[in-house]
């Protein structure tokens, strides 16, 4: 600074470049009549990891605001969309197909933003992406101690203990069955079930049903369901998904019956 002092100017281009400037500059050099500053050109920050998360709240609000349908739609009309996008996202896992998997966890992240720019308009509790992501985000540094705190865990069995000691200080509940969504599939249910008193320590007995429950169903069905439940129980002991092995089970037996009639089997 100060008469005849030296100055340095700084130029923020756009993602796009300034190419009147550049252009400008380059055509003074190359004149040779002109005494040129000092030039140096630095490449600008990259995108953090997430950065397209925001362009996807941009996106989704911009539709919110402007598309007749999504405009519209409410928490209870996405439901269902939520439940196929999950069920895609497990196929797509179990398949091994890596470009269908990118493809379904963005159908399943959409549904996140999509509920949250909806509950961004409720007229008594709003709350939008960033109280999600928010929330999140304090539960897994709370429930992480032996990475964000001073404990210790070397083992995939400490960290587990961690996170059930923390979760169960935050939840405060009287059952371990509070907590359990009863509307997922029923033999994943029967098995979470099966785990949650197994880590509580009790020993609880199956029951036992002749058809004359509420729920049971009728006659034979009964009996089946209670058999389904026992082995539901013995795989979650045996550390087996019974939900995924019996899904397995029957892509083969659809293998089966396309065999039987004479086509050749599915990929997956």
């Amino acid at each position: 600074g100060g008469d005849g002092g030296a100055y340095t100017v700084v130029v923020i281009a756009t993602a796009e470049g300034e190419p009147r400037l550049t252009d400008g500059l380059a055509r003074l050099a190359g004149s040779g009549r002109e005494t040129m500053p000092d030039l140096e050109l630095l490449p600008g920050s990259y995108d953090l990891p997430g950065a397209r998360l925001l362009d996807l709240v941009q996106v989704m609000d911009r539709i919110r605001a402007q598309c007749p349908w999504s405009g519209a739609r409410t928490h209870q009309e996405l439901a269902k969309y939520g439940i196929e996008e999950i069920f895609e996202l497990v196929e797509a896992i179990e398949e091994g197909d890596r470009g269908a998997l990118c493809e379904e966890l963005g159908d399943v992240l959409l549904q996140v933003v999509f509920h949250a720019r909806i509950a961004q308009e409720d007229p008594d509790e709003p709350f939008a992406i960033d109280d999600v992501a928010g929330g999140i985000v304090e539960k897994l540094i709370h429930r992480h101690p032996h990475v964000f705190g001073e404990e210790a865990a070397e083992t995939a069995e400490d960290v587990r203990e961690h996170w059930l000691r923390t979760k169960a200080a935050e939840k405060q509940r009287d059952s371990v069955t509070e907590g359990v969504p009863v509307g997922q599939p029923a033999l994943a249910l029967a098995a979470k079930l099966a785990g949650r008193a197994r880590t509580a320590g009790l020993d609880v007995p199956l029951p036992e049903g002749t058809g004359t429950g509420e729920d049971a169903g009728a006659g034979e069905g009964a009996g089946i369901g209670y058999e389904l439940l026992a082995l539901a129980v013995r795989a979650q002991a045996q550390g087996t998904d019974p939900e995924a092995a019996l899904r397995a089970a029957a892509r083969a037996y659809r293998d089966a019956i396309r065999a039987a009639e004479g086509l050749e089997a599915l990929n997956a």
